[in-house]
């Protein structure tokens, strides 16, 4: 009976023993894991936002200039499209081999006129973009340097984009960690290009985020054909 008592201790040492070297070896392959939205991290950044701020009175001039013509357009746009539906109801189900034509006519004119002025626009709004994406940029280049600060500081082995993951708790969150660390590393950034600046022109695309500024949107042109054969 007593040598049984001794084995069975025994036994229990040893299987106490593997366990706990068996626990360190557990412990290493335990992966810290984050999930961060770069995009919203360098827009809502101190620089982005001031940028955005900055950009509405520098460009003031353009900023107006451009929603002023792209209110003009919308509105020139809408009536060729308005006349475009008063024609193709007036021809009916059954229109003409020349009624047919003359809305083809003004189909194509309409779209042309709306591709021109998506063109106009963008001319008119060049120097605002151009200002937006050099701030946008020069927070790009500091992006990884926070990135890597943010797991080291919190000891994150893996870092995944939030719209890459399936499901997380509100808590693997890092975005916020982020911008901490973008403001820190840049606290401001300038929103006059050099002359003959261009995106990427530092060596780094620029992030898809905006500063908040006004942006003005180009009138679409209209993709429905008017009805012009009968069934």
């Amino acid at each position: 009976m007593r040598n049984s008592i001794f084995s069975a201790l025994a036994m229990a040492t040893v299987s106490a023993a593997a366990l706990g070297a068996a626990a360190p070896a557990a412990a290493q392959v335990r992966q810290a894991i984050a999930v961060v939205n770069i995009e919203q991290a360098i827009s809502q950044s101190a620089a982005a936002q001031t940028a955005g701020q900055q950009m509405q009175v520098t460009y003031k001039a353009n900023i107006d200039q451009l929603n002023a013509r792209q209110t003009a357009l919308q509105t020139e746009i809408k009536q060729k499209q308005d006349a475009l539906q008063a024609a193709a109801q007036a021809a009916g189900q059954n229109p003409t081999p020349a009624q047919r034509t003359q809305l083809q006519t003004q189909y194509d004119a309409l779209q042309k006129r709306a591709q021109e002025a998506q063109a106009e626009l963008a001319q008119i709004g060049q120097p605002i973009q151009l200002a937006r994406e050099y701030a946008l940029e020069q927070i790009s280049t500091k992006v990884d340097d926070a990135l890597k600060s943010v797991m080291t500081k919190n000891k994150i082995d893996l870092l995944v984009k939030a719209a890459a993951a399936e499901a997380y708790q509100p808590g693997a969150d890092v975005t916020n960690l982020l911008i901490q660390e973008i403001n820190a590393l840049v606290p401001s950034v300038g929103i006059v290009p050099p002359q003959g600046w261009r995106p990427g022109g530092q060596g780094q695309q620029p992030a898809a985020a905006a500063p908040a500024a006004p942006a003005a949107t180009a009138p679409a042109a209209p993709q429905p054909r008017p009805r012009t054969e009968g069934r």
